[in-house]
């Protein structure tokens, strides 16, 4: 028996699979033209089956930021990159316990945790690739000078258990439109072969330059030295990535469902949809709020409760009636799928399916112990 949105408890947060579709393969062929690895992080959707539809269409592996992202995608995917500082006993142990077939890289930015590292390694019996991150602009983690790289390059080589794999960098701090970004785009170029050439000097040049970042991966290809993207949202997209151009209106795949529960204060709707369910970021792009609807744009989420959305109908001739169902667009989406259990896959007004969001929270090194181990999907 078929199943309608209608008849979904919201909030709840649906997938356009022919919009999902369109984003996985314009991504991949993005890739593929222009000759670049793609890499994708699975900080957006969090799922196992959309990991093997990315792999099957030409990813050479995956990019997690949790080890729990890393642990259920050891079950789709043999080269998995975690591009979060290892730091920490609890972290390393993890990370090292990954299945031994798992080709595992990591993300670095000081000698004093590859230390660490090497050692974790050496009790896990593995051999673990490190990428230098470099802080090309973002200020959250990274090497800050080409000489640094140059120096955890020369330490990584003279490791027994740690082999040292490229250049990372994360562009998030590129937020203009894709069509402003040049100048941007240009300095980066500078930047990266200003660390490209100190680790050539040295007798380390980098196999894997690689760049992050949904909002700047697009125009990957026209920065020298770059041959690998770990872009993240364009799955699903979001209203962030919309306004700066990163993708259409159209191509936004991923709402949230909600109905109208309230239309008592003139001017305004509340939707049962509040910062449990779309969070509380502010948009990173020119406009307010906390979200819009997909089927009306000018509305937008103007305040969030716990479980209360205040929609803003001020500048629009809708007007919601109670028990409504609305599509939000978030303005992140990562977060949004972080805050539910599963995502239901729709076509119209049609479910189809339904998929857990399986690499959702940290999980307890007790429950890993205890957890069954299935064999690799693909």
């Amino acid at each position: 028996m078929a199943t309608y949105l209608e008849q979904l408890e919201t909030p709840v947060p649906i997938v356009d699979l022919d919009r999902l579709a369109h984003n996985l393969d314009r991504m991949a062929a993005y890739a593929t033209l222009n000759g670049l690895r793609l890499r994708p992080h699975v900080k957006t959707h969090k799922s196992p089956r959309i990991a093997a539809e990315q792999l099957r269409l030409g990813a050479v592996g995956l990019t997690c930021a949790t080890l729990r992202e890393a642990e259920v995608m050891s079950e789709v995917c043999n080269d998995i990159y975690v591009a979060y500082p290892p730091v920490g006993a609890a972290r390393l142990e993890r990370l090292a316990r990954l299945p031994a077939d798992v080709r595992l890289t990591v993300a670095a930015d000081d000698i004093q945790s590859l230390d660490a590292l090497g050692v974790a390694a050496m009790l896990g019996g593995r051999i673990i690739d490190v990428m230098i991150e470099a802080d090309l602009g973002m200020h959250r983690v990274g090497v800050t000078s080409p000489q640094k790289a140059a120096a955890m390059a020369l330490h990584l080589d003279r490791s027994s258990s740690l082999r040292f794999a490229g250049l990372q960098f994360y562009p998030g701090h590129i937020r203009s439109h894709v069509h402003e970004q040049a100048d941007a785009l240009a300095q980066l170029g500078r930047d990266i072969s200003a660390y490209v050439d100190a680790l050539t000097d040295v007798g380390c040049p980098p196999r894997v330059v690689s760049g992050g970042s949904t909002p700047a991966a697009w125009r990957m290809h026209e920065v020298p030295g770059v041959n690998e993207v770990r872009p993240g949202t364009y799955v699903y997209n979001d209203r962030t990535t919309a306004q700066i151009g990163a993708c259409d209106w159209e191509d936004c795949a991923l709402t949230v469902l909600a109905t109208v529960v309230s239309v008592s204060v003139k001017g305004q709707a509340v939707i049962d949809a509040g910062t449990k369910a779309l969070g509380r970021e502010p948009l990173r792009a020119e406009g307010d709020g906390y979200g819009a609807l997909l089927d009306h744009p000018e509305v937008i989420v103007s305040r969030l409760s716990e479980e209360h959305g205040i929609l803003d109908v001020s500048q629009s001739s809708w007007r919601p009636r109670l028990g409504d169902q609305v599509r939000v667009v978030p303005n992140h989406v990562c977060i949004a799928v972080h805050l539910f259990d599963e995502v239901f896959g729709v076509r119209g007004d049609a479910v189809e399916t339904r998929w857990p969001v399986a690499a959702r929270g940290r999980a307890s090194n007790l429950e890993l112990e205890t957890a069954p181990k299935r064999p690799r999907a693909v």
